[in-house]
């Protein structure tokens, strides 16, 4: 498939995919057609068998949102947000959070609003020390959507979730780092490079574990300890008749390199 406001490369021997959001004079803010083309790029990295994949945007920033320019602000019909919601940001979210390898954001500029939280959604976040995260909702009116209201509480306490979402202030990449709301900061020239090589890394990895460890870690926040165990012990069963964990135990033994397949 071709796209226009997407570029998808796909190397099949490290089975590894990159998606670069490609609206750069728009700092890759979202529009509705940007949107059905991500939908279908990450169907297109699932049925390549990717194993890890890694998200970024082209030029100066990551992604600013939504395109304002994109809604319809005439009186009387005005853009209904919560459908948009509905229709592209949620489903988005939710299936980054759902995709059964590991999504790596390369946060190369700015994210601000709706794409500071999709950096967010994504499993691990490395970001350029230049790059900052904003939560600029408040600026417009607006309560932090994509799942802001989510990740933040849970990733940096409720005092600096509540201090980024109302004054809506940049957070540099290091600051992010050391409040634990990103993976890493790294050098604005080793970002890419860094994502590269921590993708081609994980998808030489057991990834139906990793798949598994992602569905566990994000049940904990709304499960009860009890049930966490039971999970848990599932999944582990579940695992522990897989080809991946017969192949770490064997080459355990063997003292060699295992070679996972993801089953």
């Amino acid at each position: 498939m071709s796209y226009e406001a997407i570029r998808v490369d796909i190397d099949a021997a490290a089975h590894v995919a990159t998606v670069t959001l490609n609206r750069p004079d728009k700092l890759n803010s979202f529009t509705r057609a940007m949107h059905q083309e991500l939908s279908a790029a990450l169907d297109e990295v699932e049925a390549a068998g990717a194993r890890a994949l890694v998200l970024t945007g082209a030029g100066r920033g990551f992604c600013a949102g939504q395109d304002l320019a994109d809604l319809d602000f005439t009186p009387g019909a005005m853009t209904d947000l919560g459908d948009l919601i509905d229709q592209y940001f949620n489903p988005l979210i939710r299936r980054l959070q759902a995709l059964p390898l590991p999504v790596i954001a390369a946060v190369n500029g700015t994210a601000a609003g709706a794409g500071a939280n999709l950096a967010l959604a994504c499993d691990l976040v490395l970001a350029a020390r230049s790059a900052n995260f904003i939560q600029a909702f408040v600026k417009i009116g607006l309560v932090p959507d994509s799942g802001g209201t989510w990740f933040l509480p849970q990733r940096v306490g409720m005092a600096r979730a509540l201090g980024l979402a109302i004054t809506g202030d940049k957070l540099g990449a290091e600051k992010a780092e050391s409040w634990g709301l990103i993976w890493q900061a790294i050098d604005d020239a080793d970002l890419q490079g860094a994502a590269a090589q921590l993708a081609a890394q994980l998808a030489q990895q057991p990834t139906h574990a990793i798949a598994a460890i992602k569905q566990a870690m994000r049940s904990s926040a709304t499960q009860t300890l009890d049930q966490q165990l039971d999970l848990e012990r599932d999944m582990q069963r579940q695992l522990g008749a897989s080809h991946d964990y017969a192949e770490g135990v064997r080459a355990f033994i063997e003292k060699r390199a295992p070679r996972f397949e993801g089953r």
